[in-house]
């Protein structure tokens, strides 16, 4: 680069220079730059060049500087940058133009600057500064990688259109995309990156980015040198992150990415002080590449050293707790072998926010400031002893507590989920609860969730917390469109999960809608030619705003014609009508713990049928009522992500009743199809023609089950349409539900969820039987889709839907009484971002229903097994598929089910 101050005079072609800075670099950027200073006088004839030293410069007085140039930025602002100011003295040549020459540079906005002369007067001078700006980005093109990862890599560069483009971009671009690569094992990794000039623009580049990955470099050979106490295989194992090639690993594929490198082989002297060998070291590890084959082999030297035990262990310090009660926290005893992984976790689990460690039983219990250390103190032969010293200082309190973040949602919508208040004594499990139950909200990204300890005081013994929060999207919309059933269905759903019903009279809460409150309301409608069903549900969370009881309601009507074969349209004479209504409150716990919730309901069902015959019921005409209360009592401590939990575990048992009206009502139910009043009788006029045997029959007549008339009522068939009307005029049934659901973290991000579930559908009245209603149907993906009994459908994956389900003689599903499911998956979260929550699953699953009791067999199940892939999104809900496979018959095959493909829509398995 060069840099050149330069009088000019008069005469253009007569230029000398008089200073020559060279070799000046300002953030890579080459910049050419000239002083001119051009001299006016009274002069008419030319004179000769003239070399003026640069340290005998001549002093001026700065009049003006004047920006010459087509630039994009305000001019005042350029000349404040360069630190020039009018009136000021400046020395021509001299630092005071050099300087301003540098600030400008370290700009990184130029290409080229320069300052020239336009006019001296007496002692003052007039300069004209010539910018040349930087080219900025149009557009950016990488090849070389998925299109899924472009736009990733874009905005991690921040490669926007307008950007200025420099040799700092191209080189940090550069490098950023190739140790990203690398960081996955591409050690192999070129970017070329090239600009070419936009002709289509003014002073616009466009960037094309050339990714060659190359081959994924892997590691051929972990070998260990000197270890005679542990084995290779165990050794390896403790290596979490760098493994050798193995086409049998499926969850750890073999790569080398150095920073994990180094933490594995701490992990191995982790593994070595586990099994008591507090002195093993590494000695020596080298890495070698060949580069034919594209591997690496490494080598790592161990020195084990000598084998340790536990010798006395003693508490110093600890006034609060007793030695016997910290004791049997630490876990570890006399004669015990050496173990530094466990007795560092005894004292604080860094791995476990939640562990039972004596950090946490000093910091539950409001010792913020406390420190537990080990120390040895003694080691004779093979025996260490210890003393643990505890520093028990001042109990904190919670001073101040902020929210910070939350946009949308009201600030007393959190704080009453807040269990760390201010005054109270310090908690750190409650602080992990609290994060939980923001969590839970559903209203903010469970991940981003940051807890910010400010003002830290251990004189005052006050700490304030900070709760950082992101809201995410609350609100879902659901639209759907298709052909089925002869004509066209249509489904719009909205579901707003943090309404504000108290603004709804207020013009400025509608930003579309009222929200902030926590409130939940849904709306949806499908319809097609055959049927209607529209419903609304609302909830609030803390009704009455000052305790943790939620109020819940809803109404859904349904409306289904027959189909008329002939026309192949809606008959709507024909007719089913279903009207729901319901009406809740949960209230939560503090017995045995707070993590229960008893939540009770009545609903109430109206059934009516207008001459519908289609086998599903026995009668065609006449009514049905549901009268139900229900009782549950749930256990929900899983956390943090209700999308992707990864640890605690959801127990619930439920009680749905009716009244029992056959103690009250009268009815001899085992009678019933021998009063004369539920009776065969004849409906239609026979002409005259004779029965079988040769009787006519007439309308009102009692018939037998073949149609003949008979002497009395007593001989007549039961007409079972009436017998059930009778029956189920109001439905009289108990059901019992349990489920109990753990999240368990096994490695890493790998999550295990293992799942249990159990049903009964029973009778107070034996003679009166179990309804029809309310069954299970198991099988399937487990979605509730349109239906008229009530039915409840049980996923399990791998089979038809429903098609495990009992049936009758004429091969006619019934519904089960009685089911059980058992469910393992294991989940993997491919990304967890506020936007869209993506995970993977493998599953395992069996289950069956029974038509009753006593055919339960808990044993004989339907097994199955396979992957799916869930996707969260605020807008949209929970979206998946499944590929199941079936490994046994359906009812009445002989052949295993096989593969089945499962498509799942708003639900969270």
């Amino acid at each position: 680069m060069r840099l050149s101050l330069v009088i000019k005079k008069e005469n253009a072609d007569l230029e000398k220079q008089v200073n020559k800075l060279n070799n000046f670099l300002v953030l890579n950027t080459s910049i050419k730059i000239a002083l001119t200073v051009l001299l006016f006088g009274g002069f008419i004839s030319v004179k000769a060049q003239e070399r003026v030293p640069f340290d005998q410069g001549k002093k001026y007085i700065l009049a003006d500087v004047a920006i010459v140039g087509e630039i994009s930025f305000n001019s005042q602002t350029v000349v404040t940058f360069s630190g020039l100011q009018k009136g000021q003295q400046i020395t021509i040549p001299g630092e005071e133009i050099s300087t301003a020459i540098k600030k400008l540079g370290k700009l990184g906005l130029f290409d080229e600057i320069s300052f020239y002369v336009n006019k001296i007067e007496n002692d003052s001078i007039y300069l004209d500064l010539n910018i040349v700006e930087l080219p900025k980005l149009n557009e950016v093109k990488i090849v070389g990688v998925k299109k899924s990862k472009t736009e990733a890599l874009i905005k991690d560069n921040s490669l926007n259109k307008g950007k200025v483009v420099n040799e700092n971009l191209v080189t940090t671009t550069k490098n950023y995309i190739e140790n990203k690569y690398k960081k996955d094992g591409y050690y192999n990794t070129k970017v070329n990156i090239n600009t070419v000039k936009d002709t289509a623009t003014i002073n616009q580049v466009n960037m094309l980015v050339s990714v060659d990955k190359g081959d994924k470099v892997k590691i051929q050979k972990i070998d260990f040198v000197g270890n005679t106490k542990l084995s290779d295989k165990t050794l390896s194992k403790a290596m979490k992150d760098t493994k050798q090639k193995n086409i049998l690993r499926v969850l750890k594929v073999s790569k080398f990415i150095k920073e994990k490198y180094k933490a594995d082989l701490e992990k191995v002297i982790a593994a070595y002080k586990e099994k008591g060998y507090r002195d093993a070291r590494i000695i020596s590890d080298s890495v070698t590449y060949n580069k034919e084959k594209n591997l690496l082999n490494i080598k790592i030297n161990v020195e084990e050293g000598n084998k340790y035990y536990f010798g006395d262990i003693k508490f110093l310090g600890n006034t609060i707790y007793t030695d016997q009660g910290l004791s049997q926290i630490l876990g570890v005893k006399k004669g015990d072998t050496y173990n530094g992984v466990l007795l560092e976790k005894r004292i604080a689990d860094k791995s476990k926010p939640d562990a039972e460690d004596i950090t946490n039983l000093y910091q539950n219990n409001g010792y913020l400031f406390s420190n537990i250390n080990a120390v040895e103190v003694k080691t004779a032969n093979d025996t260490i002893d210890f003393e643990i010293r505890v520093t028990e200082g001042p109990i904190a309190y919670f001073n101040k507590i902020t929210v910070v973040g939350n946009d949308k949602t009201n600030d007393r919508v959190i704080y009453r989920e807040l269990r760390t208040k201010p005054g109270e004594i310090y908690s750190k499990d409650q602080l992990v609860r609290t994060i939980r139950e923001i969590g839970q909200l559903g209203f903010f990204d469970p991940e981003a969730i940051d807890p910010k300890f400010k003002n830290v005081d251990s004189g005052a013994g006050t700490v304030d917390i900070e709760y950082n929060l992101v809201e995410k999207g609350a609100s879902q919309i659901e639209l759907q469109g298709g052909y089925g059933g002869g004509g066209f269905i249509g489904t719009l759903g909205l579901s707003f999960n943090n309404f504000s019903a108290r603004n709804l009279l207020k013009k400025d809460a509608y930003r579309p809608l009222p929200m902030g409150d926590g409130q939940k309301v849904s709306l949806r409608l499908q319809a097609s030619t055959f049927f209607q069903t529209y419903s609304v549900s609302f909830s609030e969370p803390w009704f009455g705003g000052k305790k943790p009881v939620s109020f819940s309601t809803s109404i859904s009507y349904s409306k289904q014609f027959l189909n008329n074969f002939i026309t192949q349209r809606a008959d709507r004479t024909k007719s089913f009508d279903i009207l729901t209504l319901s009406v809740g409150i949960a209230k939560r716990l503090t017995v045995p713990d707070d993590f229960f919730v008893l939540s009770q309901s009545v609903s109430y069902q109206h059934f009516a049928l207008n001459n519908y015959n289609t086998g599903l019921f026995t009668f065609g005409n006449g009514t049905s009522r549901n009268l139900a209360y229900t009782i549950g009592l749930t256990r929900t401590s899983k956390g943090v992500n209700p999308i992707f939990p990864t640890y605690g575990s959801e127990f619930s048992v439920s009680a749905k009743l009716t009244p029992p009206y056959s103690l009250f009502n009268g009815v001899n139910y085992a009678t019933l199809s021998d009063q004369r009043e539920y009776k065969l009788t004849n409906t239609t006029d026979r002409l005259n023609v004779p029965d079988a045997n040769g009787n006519i029959v007439n309308i009102g007549d009692f018939i037998d089950a073949n149609g003949n008339k008979v002497a009395n009522f007593s001989q007549a068939a039961a007409d079972i349409s009436k017998v059930d009307q009778k029956k189920y005029n109001w439905q009289e049934y108990y059901k019992v539900k349990f489920k109990a659901d753990w999240y368990t973290k096994l490695y890493g991000k790998l999550v295990l969820r293992t799942l249990t579930e159990f049903g009964f559908l029973g009778a107070y009245n034996q003679d009166r039987g179990v309804i029809p209603f309310e069954r299970f149907y198991l099988g399937g993906d487990g979605l509730a889709n349109f239906a008229m009994d009530g039915r409840e459908n049980i996923q399990l994956r791998g089979y038809p839907n429903n098609s495990l389900t009992p049936t009758n003689d004429r091969g006619d599903q019934i519904g089960g009484t009685v089911f059980n499911k058992f469910s393992m998956e294991i989940r993997y979260p491919i990304t967890l971002k506020a936007s869209a929550s993506i995970y993977a699953l493998a599953f395992m699953e069996a289950g069956s229903a029974y038509s009753d009791f006593k055919s339960y067999n808990p044993f004989d199940l339907s097994r199955s097994a396979g992957a799916g892939i869930r996707i969260f999104m605020p807008a949209f809900g929970l979206l998946g598929i499944d590929f199941g496979h079936g490994f046994d018959a359906l009812p009445g095959q002989s052949q295993p089910n096989g593969w089945e493909t499962h498509f799942i829509i708003g639900q969270q398995f």
